[in-house]
């Protein structure tokens, strides 16, 4: 078993938060096509022991490729790896490329989700953030992709925003699932190096992140989602039971995934490889026939800590026995020791051989997660 993530850099518009690998020049989507298909066919072989069954488009801007260059990238996809019925496929979708045409496109393809990029209702802070639409525009791609028939739909929200007030935040998240929409995923703004947010803040031309109110906006997002019966199953997603992210879902337990393009990282246990994330010289790689990876072998103590982190982040937490199983014993006297302080504060709760960050812990996550990571000589002096 394993997932299939394809990158797509290019946006119409580059949004001021963000620091992940694309390029609003659209000169090159044809010539990055065809070296995606390339990379496909070179890393067939290496990949020709494993079975496909989820399949992800994401970016960048999935979405403003043409059904013919849609087209062609299944066909390769499905040519060269060997393939499950597929239990889901993703497409990432921002409003404005939500047309009738390109749902009719998208379904007969056989993409049964879409991940749409709201991020928020309020027009000033979509204006803020950059986004290339307004609120109308972003509930109606909801309405036309509900119309079209795709059960399957995920939305994409931030909170903490400077200037989103609570009850603009209650608004948007009650407003999403009084549509029944089945899966959310809510992040909490971040400022990136780099990006115009972080120059704007360091400059003063906007309001710094309060963390209070990032914080005081998660609480609330828990309370509302829980009432209303979603499950809290990953830190930032919420779905109705049947509904979680299977491809994510993978991610979070360390099944095996090729990536696909400029930037996209691939897991090949105990490897993980990542492509350039520079588009020209991944194409001239590429053109040569060699696949420009770097990769990194991970040893059991890098293992344990990636382990550690996903993990935390889920309901199902981390599970002692596994980290038996997978890692030793001495690596499970290590968790516990760790854990124990946050178990007596509150912020982890242990269950027999699980142990799952609370409310107040998930707040917390990174912070607990770093304190659990080992090295050996962490381990030594623990035993």
């Amino acid at each position: 078993m394993a997932g299939l993530y394809v990158h797509i850099p290019f946006c119409r518009q580059a949004c001021a938060y963000c620091n992940f690998h694309f390029t609003t020049s659209l000169r090159e989507v044809d010539a990055l096509i065809e070296a995606m298909i390339r990379e496909m066919e070179l890393q067939s072989p290496i990949w020709q022991a494993f079975q496909f069954d989820t399949l992800y488009f994401g970016g960048g801007t999935p979405s403003l490729l043409s059904p013919a260059q849609l087209e062609k990238l299944f066909y390769s996809i499905f040519q060269y790896f060997r393939w499950n019925k597929p239990l889901e496929i993703t497409l990432e979708a921002n409003p404005e490329d939500i047309t009738p045409e390109n749902l009719s496109c998208w379904k007969q393809l056989g993409i049964d989700r879409l991940s749409i990029g709201i991020q928020s209702l309020e027009d000033e802070l979509l204006q803020a953030l950059h986004r290339n639409h307004t609120a109308y525009e972003a509930m109606r791609s909801v309405y036309q992709a509900l119309n079209a028939g795709f059960e399957k739909l995920s939305v994409d929200l931030i909170y903490g925003i400077p200037e989103l007030r609570d009850e603009q935040w209650v608004h948007a998240v009650n407003h999403f699932l009084n549509l029944s929409i089945p899966h959310l995923s809510c992040y909490a703004l971040t400022i990136e190096p780099k990006t115009l947010l972080e120059k704007k803040i360091r400059q003063h031309r906007y309001p710094p992140i309060d963390e209070q109110q990032a914080a005081r906006q998660y609480l609330i997002l828990l309370d509302i989602i829980e009432q209303a019966g979603y499950e809290a199953y990953e830190i930032s997603n919420f779905a109705r039971p049947g509904y979680r992210a299977i491809h994510n879902s993978h991610y979070w337990q360390g099944i095996p995934y090729l990536g696909i393009g400029p930037s996209a990282h691939s897991y090949l246990p105990p490897v993980r490889r990542w492509n350039p994330a520079h588009n020209k010289r991944y194409i001239q790689a590429i053109q040569q026939g060699i696949l420009p990876f770097e990769e990194e072998p991970l040893n059991t103590c890098m293992q344990y800590n990636e382990y550690v982190m996903l993990r935390l982040r889920t309901a199902e937490g981390v599970d002692i026995r596994e980290i038996e199983q997978r890692f030793g014993w001495g690596y499970v006297q290590y968790f516990q020791q760790i854990m124990k302080p946050y178990v007596d504060q509150g912020w982890v709760i242990q269950c027999f051989t699980h142990y799952r960050l609370s409310r107040q812990g998930k707040l917390f996550a990174d912070r607990i997660a770093a304190d659990a990571f080992a090295d050996e000589a962490s381990l030594y002096r623990n035993n």
